[in-house]
């Protein structure tokens, strides 16, 4: 499996692109690869009118079996302008044959209430545009019900944390390959330096950090529950 991953730091943050690897492949026991497209802050339209060139030939050219689109999250941009980008860049995934996917976002931790909202467009446009819808918003709020002791957010209250990297993961497998990864795969990745986003650690030999079997448990759950 190849998947091209489009979006920004809710994207980029703990490399869950290559979490998302291992997890497909501990599922699927096949060999997965991921190429990413993330910067900061960025809306899908930005990727179509200041990057259109690189999204372009990755989706024409790469081989892609799924294009993975993260919308900008926090503020959300206006529907109509996600709609025209993601309509734009699932006209190029079907030329290729590439399998379009939605990545749905959490709210900020300061307002869980934006999540309906969230819900509700992701799963228009996932039917406007004949999308697979990877629900991690929704299984992000059944999850955070249960987690006591685990926070899935990171300390801005926007990002991941490791255990959020992990439950985004867990949710993107599923939506590709129809199930779990192994009961095993206890691990996640954390990509940041202690008391700071950025620089984040340039050792990726030091990124994986054990998830608690009762954590993995709960997102599992609660991954089964929405998906």
């Amino acid at each position: 499996m190849k998947i091209l991953f489009i979006g920004n730091s809710h994207t980029y943050m703990n490399d869950m692109p290559e979490l998302v690897r291992q997890a497909v492949e501990s599922a699927s026991n096949e060999p997965c690869r991921a190429v990413m497209l993330a910067y900061s802050g960025r809306t899908l339209k930005w990727h179509i009118d200041e990057e259109y060139f690189s999204a372009r030939y990755n989706i024409l050219y790469g081989g892609f079996d799924y294009c993975v689109m993260q919308e900008r999250a926090h503020p959300m941009p206006p529907y109509e302008e996600t709609s025209q980008s993601v309509i734009r860049l699932t006209e190029l995934c079907r030329r290729s044959g590439t399998v379009p996917v939605l990545f749905e976002t959490w709210a900020e931790k300061a307002k869980p209430e934006n999540q309906a909202a969230m819900n509700e467009r992701y799963r228009s446009l996932s039917g406007k545009c004949g999308a697979l819808l990877a629900p991690v918003g929704e299984v992000w709020s059944a999850a955070a019900k249960e987690l006591k002791d685990a926070d899935l957010y990171y300390k801005d209250g926007e990002h991941a944390s490791l255990f959020g990297t992990y439950l985004t993961a867990t949710v993107l497998t599923k939506t590709l390959v129809g199930k779990l990864p192994d009961k095993d795969f206890l691990q996640t990745l954390d990509f940041t330096v202690p008391g700071r986003f950025q620089p984040v650690n340039e050792n990726k030999e030091e990124e994986t950090v054990a998830v608690p079997a009762e954590i993995s448990g709960v997102i599992r759950r609660s991954v089964d529950l929405i998906i």
